[in-house]
């Protein structure tokens, strides 16, 4: 990537087969290059293939299209609308209106493609006029003009800020262990979608190709050709989407609607995921009792865990070298390994076992996989290939070989693997270190897994790609857990990730980050850009993996932003110079000054799970992530578009009702906080915490948010959040042998923020949007969220959706609450028992039934003054009803 050999070709001639000046004038373009031997002509081609989605391709007979693309071209399908179609051939440009957009192609030089959003006369997308297009050595360039201050998202998992702009990142995976939040690139995502998203409108650039790549954003100047931004792929020919919105929630889902939308995630995962390399790697105590010695404290001490990610330490050799062995157990800390997952079952929590995709010299299937194929070969030995590979502790390597997931040998070697892993009763493979971070762009695939393009002989791992395998050890996880659990939902953990990757692998975290305040901070804006690039149930190991022990109110700090988040971890492998092999590890009772705090912080986590889920069911269905920038749904407001809220590090939207900030320094005791805000009558928001005054839109804020209450929760004015027992539960009603003491979830609330009456303490007179004293107006306020039974396969799982609408006056607060069901036969275990309705603290209006279409009648149910909760909260039992 570091050498450059540009040609650019400046002439370009309808190909023969084009058809742009028949009758019938189709929606595409394919010009070829002129002069030249055969081997320098390149093809250029440009066709709608949606209303919103365009596809590019620029090749040549030493630069085919990538031959495992992430994502296969869709047929095209306009719906009921048909683009229209215009060709100059003298002028030499072609118009395409397809929908919203509009697309102009002109090739007087080089093609390039401009693209119009609604009517505009300047194009918010253009190509770099006489560079747009160039092969480079094996591999290409895409040059595009830039505007000035605009914003930059994606790209999978990019060190801070989420704003991307004025920087160049490479488009591959590195195991970046103790990384720099806001320095370090790459980091362990391979995802070359980068979207431009402006007040205007929005577009995504998707490149297929899993080979390596770089993206400039304009860190790179030339005098000459103003500002642009550049896109260079290693090898191969360059296959690019274009994707259009009015706003990137719109570019994101049309991303998810062609390479796949997020797979569901079971129920559990919404819990606290407990870890750390020590207690796998223990020898005395047993790594079997150390694991369960872990669950029974977190018992003890109050504090729910649904799910422990174990550590490579149960594969590691029980004689010298006591080296990592994928898919071997180390049968003196774990003697009985089912014995060892049905006892973690009983007390309720799922096992993830940590698995490698290479295997190290010593391990004992290595003869014999070397042997059928089943590595990478070396082109200069004619042998396998062999790396330096880590093989221990903090710092230790060994020679070893990566599997070749194109080889059938090995795909199907860690097929088996992780059947038999699930025989035994583990729960979730986390694939782990599957970067591939390969030395040699030479070495060769097997490709016996994978279709060959007609023709192509090519079979380097530098033009198939390293991430290639990535999104394949996913697949084979995947595939070989439906096989051993079929009436299971398949869950995958992957640390790695292409764009094909997360159709196998449901959820992924920032990797081996470090205690720091710094981090922690950083931490936001990585988080953000993962969930526009579709990696949406997803978080930190909260602490930090490696660095020192978070002081006490460092790791509150963290814990109480984590819990406002897709996925909650505690997982770590602190190495020091006396203990690199094991590490020390964050237990969250671990500071008894401040344990009482992180138990109810973790205990606001279970309650929150029927928020949370139902956020990552949105997800799954609708490509939104629950984790998502201020100015999501709020473009309309100037101040999002400001730096501060485009760093991306400080606030963030949790799901459709919350709006979280963190404190990033030692000893603060407040955080500014922006508030986006909808116009003149947006209601603003409420503070969860004392003093819970209300807040109005459109400002900032200081929040009071000493260490020992919380950091900023804001919920959203006329919002709903659904919460449940502050513990672990089950939503089916069957008895499960495996998991016997799983709480039930037969219980549901509903915390609602009504307006306050403009007489209320702390409500800002100035925005209006109080109830009067005197208005017996009604202002009705409508609330969804989903629920399934969390553990069944997608399709069999069943789906419903409740609505919590409510109506207020200065005088009372209607409220009805209503149940459908959307797919299949599945009804909440707490049904019956109805709702309880929680109003904030200070609230004091009588509640009452009733509905927007017509009193108490059209709301049905039951209502019950249920008195106050433990916080002094009013709360009343509503009851529901079918619609």
């Amino acid at each position: 990537m570091f050498q450059q050999y540009e040609r650019v070709p400046k002439q370009y001639e309808l190909s023969a087969s084009d058809g742009a000046t028949g009758s019938e004038k189709k929606p595409s373009l394919s010009l070829d290059s002129v002069g030249g031997n055969s081997d320098e002509k390149c093809h250029f081609n440009f066709e709608a293939l949606r209303p919103n989605v365009f596809r590019t391709t620029f090749t040549s007979s030493q630069h085919p299209l990538p031959p495992h693309p992430s994502a296969r071209r869709p047929e095209p399908d306009f719906g009921s609308t048909s683009p229209e179609v215009s060709v100059n051939v003298e002028e030499r440009f072609q118009t395409i209106k397809n929908g919203d957009a509009k697309a102009v192609i002109s090739w007087a030089n080089t093609p390039v493609v401009s693209l119009f959003l609604g009517g505009q006369q300047k194009p918010f997308h253009s190509d770099l006029e006489h560079r747009s297009y160039a092969v480079d050595g094996t591999g290409v360039a895409h040059y595009l003009t830039r505007e000035l201050d605009t914003l930059h998202v994606g790209l999978g998992e990019k060190a801070a800020p989420m704003d991307l702009t004025g920087r160049s990142f490479t488009i591959t995976a590195s195991d970046t262990f103790g990384y720099d939040a806001y320095r370090t690139d790459p980091l362990y995502k391979h995802i070359p979608l980068l979207i431009n998203v402006t007040p205007e409108g929005c577009i995504g650039i998707f490149s297929t190709s899993h080979s390596r790549s770089t993206w400039d954003i304009g860190s790179e100047l030339d005098g000459m050709w103003g500002y642009f931004k550049v896109h260079r792929q290693a090898h191969g020919g360059l296959e690019e989407y274009l994707l259009v919105g009015k706003t990137v929630a719109d570019v994101v889902r049309s991303y998810a609607e062609l390479v796949g939308f997020p797979l569901l995630v079971p129920r559990y995962m919404m819990g606290y995921v407990g870890g750390g390399m020590k207690y796998s790697m223990e020898d005395s105590p047993r790594g079997h009792d150390s694991t369960l010695n872990f669950i029974k404290n977190a018992e003890a001490h109050g504090m729910p865990c649904s799910a422990f990610q174990m550590s490579s330490g149960y594969t590691v050799a029980e004689t010298e070298p006591k080296t990592r062995n994928v898919f071997t157990w180390n049968r003196h800390r774990f003697p009985d390994p089912r014995e060892f997952t049905r006892e973690c079952h009983k007390h309720g929590v799922r096992l993830l076992a940590n698995v490698k995709p290479y295997v190290l010299a010593n391990h004992p299937a290595y003869p014999e996989l070397s042997r059928t194929g089943a590595f990478f070969k070396d082109p200069e030995t004619k042998a396998t290939a062999v790396a330096r590979l880590w093989s221990a502790g903090g710092g230790t390597s060994g020679e070893g070989s990566h599997l070749d997931f194109t080889s059938k040998a090995g795909y199907d070697w860690w097929y088996k693997g992780v059947k038999d892993l699930k025989d035994v009763g583990i729960d979730v493979m986390w694939n782990d270190n599957n970067e591939f971070n390969t030395p040699n762009d030479n070495w060769e695939c097997a490709l016996e897994t994978v279709n060959v393009p007609p023709g192509e002989t090519r079979n380097d791992i530098g033009f198939w790609g390293r991430a290639l395998n990535t999104e394949l050890v996913g697949k084979s996880s995947h595939d070989a857990t439906i096989e051993a659990e079929p009436g299971a939902r398949p869950f995958v953990l992957t640390r790695s990730a292409t764009a094909g990757t997360m159709r196998y692998c449901a959820s992924s975290w920032s990797g081996d980050n470090v205690t720091s305040w710094e981090g922690m901070k950083g931490a936001n804006a990585l988080a953000l850009n993962a969930g526009f690039s579709l990696i949406q149930c997803y978080g930190h190991d909260i602490g930090g993996f490696e660095g020192p022990q978070p002081t006490p109110e460092h790791l509150v700090r963290w814990i109480q932003l984590g819990i406002h988040s897709p996925r909650f971890t505690i997982n770590c492998y602190k190495t020091n110079s006396n203990a690199s092999l094991i590490g020390d590890v964050i237990e969250p009772w671990q500071y008894p000054s401040v344990e009482h705090i992180i138990r109810d912080a973790i205990r606001r986590r279970y309650e929150l799970v029927p928020y949370t889920y139902s956020q990552m069911l949105k997800s799954h269905r609708e490509a939104v992530p629950p984790q998502r920038w201020t100015g999501w749904g709020y473009e309309s407001d100037p101040t999002v578009w400001t730096k501060e809220l485009l760093q991306g590090d400080t606030q963030y939207w949790f799901g459709d009702a919350l709006l979280v900030a963190g404190v990033y320094e030692p000893g603060a005791s407040s955080a500014r906080v922006y508030l986006p805000t909808h116009g003149a009558d947006d209601p603003g928001f409420l503070n969860l915490s004392a003093p819970y005054e209300h807040l109005a839109a459109g400002a900032w804020h200081d929040i009071s948010s000493t260490w020992h209450t919380s950091i900023p929760v804001l919920a959203r004015v006329g919002s709903a959040v659904p919460t449940g027992k502050p513990a672990p539960t089950t939503c089916v009603a069957a008895a499960d042998p495996e998991f016997p003491n799983l709480a039930r979830d037969d219980r549901r609330a509903v915390e609602i923020f009504p307006p306050p009456v403009a007489s209320m303490p702390h409500w800002p007179r100035s925005s209006g949007a109080a109830v009067k004293q005197d208005d017996d107006a009604v202002k009705w306020f409508r609330n969804t969220w989903l629920e399934d039974d969390g553990i069944s396969p997608a399709g069999k799982a069943g789906l419903c959706e409740i609505e919590v609408a409510y109506g207020v006056s200065a005088r009372a607060i209607q409220v009805a609450v209503r149940f459908r069901k959307i797919e299949g036969e599945f009804e909440p275990l707490w049904l019956g028992d109805g709702v309880t309705i929680v109003l904030p603290v200070g609230e004091e209006r009588e509640v009452q039934l009733g509905s927007e279409e017509g009193g108490v009648a059209a709301a049905g149910g039951e209502l019950k003054d249920m008195g106050r909760d433990e916080r002094g909260r009013r709360v009343w039992k509503v009851g529901v009803v079918a619609k």
